[in-house]
């Protein structure tokens, strides 16, 4: 009976032919994080081309935040996600009830607490960026009203954990693609209609994320039989086991996103030194990058919550197995993505800005992509396993090699070193991931991922 109720909702991942259950799984995780970022490219379009650059590096400054804040709430919703997808494996419908109930209790309190940081402290913020003084303004508001948001995020991440971890990923494209079409519209009535500029932009981008989080909760609350979700206060309580095992999972991929981020900050104050035509153009490559990121990211959640089920299913070789078809896919992808940067970079960047001078760089951005499309499949393919396995102090270590040390040592490396100036920032971008790789690859092929304890005993 506890087997049956457990899999009413969402795909057993434990059978079948590995392949065609990854790629059923996986494609609509890549239509959902595609959606996610195509609306948030639609915030760079339409204020590119409708207000210009000085909107531009508003709307890339007033993100910093927001972008620093992303990571955490998909940090811990990965996390719930694989201890589920363990509990899910091995049987155990009521450590799932209260793993779900725990996870959205403890993403909403951070949410608050980052909401209220940013709205506090983000003049600071913004002087410590080096934000361009003729986007000051722009900036500050897009940042003041994204931060409102963030319950909202939190909220909807943390329901989208729970159901991947049951193995289903087609609900979330729908409560995606809510908020995509709510975006889209408020983006041309606020900033081409309204002339409000990156305040309009903010407005577009918190409303879809209300809308994302209402049709998750819905979602939720209708079929609540299949969740055993109850809509009171207890189901909602702090289980002190499922939130230790949430925070020892999510903490380290937190404080390693957070670290990362900062990374970034330093790189991107560094660009932002050498004038506006830099910042547009690292504000541009960001959002190509991860809008990029998506199809290897994509696999890499699908592939941690196959892993994670067949690995509380006992069924090791299985799991091992998933890493080698995960692999061949991110190879796949990364070789397309080449394609594209060798063949039409300065389209791609023209879809963002018309400046000449933001192209002309546009196009070695382009070009340091390729490095890190290779290197990033490596990772995405082998740290599936690592994440799967619940291995955190593995998880975090890789983390810090890939956005701190190597990004960091690189941009100082290539920038000062050799003095290649702002296009030294970009390479060490592609390259920082080539280390993380090998770490990757060298786990896996130890075997020392059989060895370890599972989330769930």
């Amino acid at each position: 009976m506890e087997a049956k109720a457990q899999k009413k909702i969402g795909l057993d991942l434990t059978e079948g032919s590995i392949l065609r259950g990854l790629l059923i799984f996986a494609v609509p995780i890549v239509l959902t994080n595609i959606i996610q970022q195509f609306y948030s490219l639609v915030d760079l379009m339409v204020i590119g081309q409708f207000v210009g650059s000085t909107g531009t590096a508003g709307v890339s400054s007033g993100g910093e935040i927001a972008d620093l804040v992303m990571p955490v709430a998909t940090a811990f919703a990965s996390a719930g996600q694989i201890y589920i997808a363990q509990l899910v494996g091995s049987r155990q419908t009521d450590q799932t009830k209260k793993g779900a109930g725990t996870l959205i209790t403890l993403m909403l309190l951070m949410s608050m607490a980052f909401m209220v940081i940013t709205i506090i402290f983000c003049g600071p913020i913004l002087r410590l960026i080096n934000c361009p003084e003729a986007a000051f303004g722009q900036a500050k508001a897009y940042m003041i009203i994204t931060a409102i948001g963030m319950p909202f995020i939190f909220g909807y991440n943390a329901v989208c954990g729970i159901l991947r971890g049951m193995g289903e990923s087609r609900k979330p494209l729908l409560f995606i693609s809510v908020a995509a079409v709510i975006n889209i519209v408020m983006d041309v009535l606020l900033v081409v209609v309204f002339r409000m500029d990156a305040a309009g932009t903010a407005i577009a981008t918190t409303l879809a994320q209300v809308g994302a989080f209402i049709a998750a909760f819905l979602f939720m609350y209708r079929h609540k039989e299949d969740f055993d979700f109850e809509l009171r206060l207890s189901y909602f309580k702090l289980n002190r086991h499922a939130a230790r095992v949430i925070l020892y999972q999510g903490l380290p991929q937190a404080i390693r996103s957070l670290l990362v981020r900062f990374s970034l900050l330093w790189v991107n104050a560094n660009i932002n030194s050498y004038g506006l035509t830099a910042t547009a153009t690292n504000g541009v490559g960001n959002k190509i990058q991860k809008f990029l990121d998506v199809f290897t990211t994509s696999l890499n959640q699908a592939a941690g919550a196959m892993v994670g089920q067949n690995l509380g299913a006992r069924k090791q070789e299985r799991a091992g197995r998933t890493i080698w078809y995960t692999f061949g896919c991110t190879i796949t992808v990364a070789v397309a993505l080449t394609m594209m940067s060798l063949l039409i970079p300065r389209q791609v960047f023209g879809l963002f800005t018309k400046d000449p001078e933001v192209l002309e760089m546009g196009v070695v951005f382009m070009h340091m992509l390729i490095a890190y499309y290779f290197c990033s499949a490596v990772v995405t393919a082998f740290q599936a396993m690592v994440v799967g396995c619940g291995y955190a102090s593995m998880n975090f270590m890789i983390g810090i090699l890939d956005g701190v040390i190597s990004k960091i040592g690189l941009s100082i490396l290539f920038a000062t070193v050799m003095g290649m100036g702002v296009y030294g920032y970009f390479w060490a971008i592609g390259f920082s991931r080539a280390l993380p790789a090998v770490i990757c690859v060298a786990f896996f092929l130890s075997g020392k991922w059989k060895e370890r304890k599972l989330l769930t005993e």
